[in-house]
């Protein structure tokens, strides 16, 4: 029997810091793609260093760079997965034997987030599950701009190890995540027509958010993380209906500088 071959597939832009030891987990793959999403950094050169191949492309869709990643993928099967997650040798068995012996088409994992160097099980990431596996065949595309999703056919199989996800391993760099998607979900949003936002509606969306992670899902059980991170949650919410409500503006904020800019001129040119 023909032993299943995969791809890692990795979407990375400026992860200088963390793609190398990602890739030193993903050995046991046949091949290792890395899309280049616009990287300042050294992030490209490393993956080449590291026995990736590396496609520049960029794309405001996740959706649209996870495709193309797929159509360079050339093995029996495809695992998507972020420059700040890791395999652990017993995950990278438990895969290899499920495409073996099991009529699997697509293979879901939990995730174990690691947030300020602390493993949470409350504030609703303990129950983190995602679908990242799939045989290559089966995988007919991903449909979604942020928070994409894949379109396959067939049976899908739960896996046992989890992926280890070192998220916020800093307030910068999670400020920076943020800064990334908060306008991708503000501009879907705009565009579903939502209602005009006012400051009760940014203050509810944050309270309410901050009060489900910290309370409802019981994120303070996690100590002081649990609560930085539920306020962190929060303030994202906030965030993106600041922008939703930037987005409302009629005249928009760039039209209100540009007559800011044509009036300061216009006093110039009256002087003369």
């Amino acid at each position: 029997m023909k032993r299943p071959t995969f791809s890692a597939l990795i979407i990375a832009r400026n992860e200088e810091a963390m793609l190398a030891n990602c890739i030193a987990t993903l050995r046991w793959c046949n091949q290792i793609l890395v899309l280049d999403d616009g990287s300042t950094d050294d992030t490209a050169k490393i993956a080449e260093q590291s026995g990736a191949k590396v496609i520049a492309f960029r794309h405001n869709s996740f959706a649209r760079k996870r495709e193309e990643l797929l159509k360079r993928a050339q093995t029996d099967w495809v695992f998507y997965i972020d420059a700040d997650e890791r395999v652990v040798p017993t995950l990278a068995k438990e895969m290899m034997v499920v495409a073996e012996t099991q009529k699997a088409d697509a293979m879901r994992f939990r995730r174990n987030n690691i947030y300020y160097g602390q493993l949470l099980k409350y504030g609703g990431w303990g129950s983190d599950f995602v679908t990242r596996a799939f045989k290559r065949e089966s995988l007919k595309g991903w449909f979604g701009d942020i928070h994409e999703s894949p379109e396959f056919t067939g049976a899908i199989v739960d896996i046992k190890t989890p992926i280890i996800h070192l998220t916020h391993r800093d307030t910068a760099s999670g400020l920076f995540k943020s800064a990334a998607w908060t306008p991708m979900e503000a501009d879907a949003l705009a565009a579903a027509d939502t209602k005009p936002v006012t400051f009760f509606t940014i203050f509810r969306k944050g309270f309410m958010e901050f009060l489900r992670r910290a309370v409802l899902k019981r994120g303070f059980k996690e100590g002081m993380v649990g609560w930085i991170e539920a306020l962190i949650q929060g303030m994202n919410r906030m965030l993106v209906y600041i922008q939703v409500w930037e987005r409302q503006q009629k005249p928009t904020i760039a039209e209100k500088y540009q007559k800011t800019e044509r009036d300061i001129q216009q006093l110039w040119q009256d002087k003369e």
